[in-house]
């Protein structure tokens, strides 16, 4: 098949788009991805990159086209608007040239937000009825309301509208949650378009070099966290249970990342002379997770107590467990379910920190075989479940639907 992607977000820049086109490519898809300059997270433009370099490539044979945007600064609210929509614009325009010789069998939108990502596919589903498919991993409005803080309800129904727009416009809908359902479904006739596709773990996490250098880490019971940490993962809340477990001196938390919310972090173990049991490491590449995993003794995964974080399964869960660990949670709904099917773990209700404290206790109490024994879940549950090639199997079923009718 003749592929499309549009996401605003691709390599260097580390996301999903990157696994599912090197994976469609090497499956004999001929794929495209319409992307921006690569500047996520820090909202600088990456080495090597810019207007009039490398805006035309060719990534592991994917042929990558590059439009023009506004780079996302250090994130503020104007900021971001125009970051996403000069890209839904500019990528539009670039779209619009696409249309002249290539006829896509298939369109794909990656979103996690923003929701105007859409804007250039659908101007080719207008141009030459190319079917779209839409994965759907962020909620728009309700992150706009409920994550980002909008409150003004003119705006928050011209994006009702706009996604209303693009469900419609949709071939199929691909939720990584399957508590995104009835949002999508109050919003109109749309639970036959409904696919579930998960999120998946990097091979490079499940099946990666665990002799990546790394730095030392201290002796004791080691929870990590690992990935964003942002405003929906709930750095207040874990650090109060680190200083609620202050005494418990051989329970080690060491975090693994960085993201907006690293600040308050540091000034919190300063300030709370947290230094011997709260190790930050800053970030690394995704190449040195399956070393970092190796030396933990559980994994922590956190979300706030939000309707639209209810909802959601993170996707560092299913990382997780691909590497064989134990995990350690504190949010609700989908995710907190999964882990307790899998029997993987152990969950504390969102935003409870002193639940989580007794239950990072109850954990490090375990016998060495319990623990080994969850990870074993994990593991098992990630390769029936969330394994790359599964999940691209999915895919393609779901994307020949359209061919075989």
């Amino acid at each position: 098949m003749k592929i499309l992607i549009v996401t605003q977000y691709y390599f260097p820049e580390s996301f999903k788009s990157n696994d599912l086109s090197f994976e469609l490519q090497k499956r004999g898809h001929e794929v495209t991805v319409l992307t921006g300059l690569p500047n996520y997270p820090e909202g600088k433009m990456y080495d090597g990159y810019g207007v009039f370099k490398n805006r035309k490539q060719e990534i592991n044979g994917v042929k990558v086209i590059r439009s023009l945007l506004l780079l996302r600064g250090k994130g503020g609210g104007i900021r971001l608007f125009l970051n996403y929509f000069s890209f839904a614009f500019f990528a539009s325009i670039k779209a619009f040239f696409l249309n002249f010789g290539n006829k896509y069998d298939a369109v794909i939108v990656h979103e996690p937000s923003p929701i105007t990502q859409f804007y250039p596919a659908l101007l080719l589903k207008k141009l030459q009825n190319a079917p779209v498919y839409f994965w759907v991993m962020d909620l728009w409005p309700e992150s706009l309301e409920i994550a980002g803080g909008v409150k003004n309800k003119f705006i928050l129904n011209f994006f009702k509208k706009m996604v209303i727009t693009f469900y419609k416009n949709s071939e199929k809908i691909l939720i990584t949650s399957k508590g995104f359902k009835n949002s999508i479904v109050e919003k109109g006739d749309f639970e036959n378009k409904l696919e579930y596709f998960p999120n998946w773990a990097e091979d490079s996490i499940s099946e990666g070099d665990q002799n990546f250098p790394v730095p030392d880490l201290p002796v004791g019971f080691k929870v990590m966290f690992a990935g964003n940490v942002g405003k929906a993962q709930d750095m207040e809340s874990i650090m109060n249970s680190a200083l609620a477990l202050k005494d418990h001196s051989e329970i080690k938390f060491i975090i693994v990342g960085d993201g907006r919310k690293m600040p308050f972090v540091q000034d919190f173990i300063e300030k709370n002379n947290l230094q011997k049991t709260v190790f930050t490491v800053g970030r690394f590449p995704v190449e040195a997770m399956a070393s970092f995993f190796a030396k933990a003794d559980v994994m922590l995964v956190s979300l706030k107590d939000d309707k639209i974080f209810n909802l959601t399964v993170p996707a560092k869960v299913q990382a997780y467990m691909s590497a064989s660990k134990p995990i350690v949670a504190m949010l609700n709904g989908e995710g907190a379910e999964i882990i307790e099917e899998a029997k993987c773990g152990l969950a504390a209700p969102a935003g409870d920190s002193n639940k989580l404290a007794e239950t990072i206790l109850k954990m490090a109490s375990l016998p060495k075989e319990e623990l080994l024994q969850m990870g074993e879940n994990s593991r098992n549950f990630f390769q029936a479940n969330y394994q790359l090639s599964t999940c691209i199997d999915n895919l393609e079923r779901i994307l020949n639907l359209k061919s075989h009718k």
